[in-house]
């Protein structure tokens, strides 16, 4: 039986063209398709998404890029990558890879641009999203960065 109950969001704002740090990150939220997403919902995707990653080897410190075009999915990103302790390395569209980052995220439309010297999650292929819709949306826990850090 579902108990979806309907409430106005109060923590809902519009995306920002660009957020310049961390601080502006947390505060960014959006909610579906009309370039919204709510502080909840970020947190939740970010979770998911620092999971996939985390199966994939990011460790914390270290430089994951991200050559991410659409606003959402860039934010989501970061989130997921700060999450971790990592740090986001964006890829300008003039460049084929971020200085030190051995794992980066980005879509089938910009990889063919991209160096292969990183390993490119690609957030939408089949597999990464399978992957990403039965992870948990749970806080990421203090031992799960441990965990990760130790067998990077």
């Amino acid at each position: 039986m579902s108990t979806l109950v309907e409430t106005p969001a109060t923590n809902v704002i519009q995306l920002q063209p660009r957020l310049r740090n961390a601080a502006e990150l947390e505060q960014a939220a959006v909610l579906g398709n009309s370039g919204k997403l709510a502080n909840v919902e970020l947190d939740r995707w970010a979770n998911r998404l620092a999971r996939v990653l985390i199966a994939r080897g990011a460790a914390g410190h270290a430089r994951i890029a991200l050559a991410i075009d659409p606003q959402i999915e860039a934010t989501v990103a970061t989130s997921a990558v700060v999450k971790l302790g990592a740090i986001p390395a964006s890829v300008a569209q003039d460049a084929t890879a971020a200085p030190g980052a051995r794992l980066g995220i980005t879509t089938k439309e910009r990889r063919p641009e991209l160096s292969d010297a990183i390993d490119w999650l690609l957030l939408d292929d089949r597999s990464t999203l399978q992957r990403y819709l039965v992870s948990s949306d749970a806080p990421i826990t203090a031992a799960e960065r441990l965990t990760e850090r130790k067998s990077a």
